[in-house]
């Protein structure tokens, strides 16, 4: 498991943030969302960044010598959220923090932290997360899944570089803001070179079998794990800021706005057309709302 800390922990421990990374990311990109007056303040809290399972640092079908590639096991957010908490008991001797915030995937993590491990934290701020997906998320990450598996290029997980699948950021570009929001940032005509340089784009770099992985993951996300969303609810014991975005096409935000009277969440909409970038676009309002719930909790 990959960490990366920033801040300085308190005499009694009281001001940690945990923080499970976003779908692709890595603690390295974290960084640009941690300092003094940012989302994740230094001058308050100390940070702990944990870069999940199949991100290329923590155990990986890219890194695995045992079982590389797609001879890795399946893997869940649950699995994702035991490995993690496996670290901060047992590695950080961290037993109790002042709240767990992960944005995305990050989200979906925290919503799987406050029901299978309760009294962990004090606070949850899941963002545009969610604990259990609707169809069209489903759709969304079994077509990226079915972009990379159909291409010639994957060889089966056996390839010797990373593939170029451009439908993967095709996918990627129709859902990750919203119709107007791409119209108003990419011209007509524009457009021609945007689209055609898609095929020079290897998914971001990020390893295409890991990609699988945490896709496969995202799409098991269920807090309930086949049971109701109420009795999972019943096991939050956390103070829930839950943030999320009205036009968000990647992860819905129904579920999590559902979720929320059950836990006695408060929540933040964000309004953009920046979609499921609206954190990055609301950056400040939604820094603010942030810094006002954990200092209040």
């Amino acid at each position: 498991m990959g960490f990366r800390t920033w801040g300085r922990k308190n005499a009694s421990g009281s001001n940690i943030l945990l923080v499970p990374m976003w779908f692709t990311g890595t603690t390295a990109q974290l960084a640009q969302w941690v300092g003094p007056g940012k989302l994740l303040d230094t001058s308050r809290y100390y940070i702990v960044g944990i870069d999940p399972l199949a991100d290329g640092v923590s155990s990986s079908p890219s890194n695995s010598k045992l079982q590389p590639r797609m001879t890795f096991p399946a893997i869940t957010i649950q699995d994702m959220v035991a490995s993690e908490y496996a670290l901060a008991t047992k590695a950080l001797g961290i037993r109790h923090v002042h709240a767990v915030l992960g944005m995305s995937m990050g989200g979906m993590q925290t919503f799987e932290w406050m029901v299978a491990h309760p009294d962990f934290m004090d606070d949850a701020v899941p963002i545009v997360g969610s604990p259990r997906l609707t169809s069209y998320d489903l759709l969304l990450w079994h077509a990226e899944m079915d972009a990379i598996l159909s291409s010639p290029e994957w060889q089966m997980g056996n390839y010797k570089q990373n593939p170029s699948i451009p439908m993967v950021q095709i996918v990627q570009s129709m859902n990750i803001t919203t119709p107007h929001h791409y119209a108003a940032t990419t011209s007509r005509d524009g457009f021609p070179a945007v689209y055609a340089g898609y095929g020079n784009w290897d998914a971001d770099g990020f390893d295409a079998n890991n990609r699988i992985y945490q896709l496969q993951a995202m799409i098991s996300q269920d807090v309930a794990h086949g049971g109701s969303l109420e009795a999972a609810a019943q096991r939050v014991h956390a103070k829930v800021l839950a943030v999320v975005s009205e036009q968000d096409h990647m992860v819905n935000p129904g579920p999590a706005l559902a979720f929320a009277p059950a836990i006695h969440a408060k929540v933040l909409e964000l309004h953009s057309d920046c979609g499921h970038l609206a954190p990055n676009c609301e950056a400040d309002t939604v820094s603010t709302a942030v810094h006002q719930f954990l200092a209040t909790n």
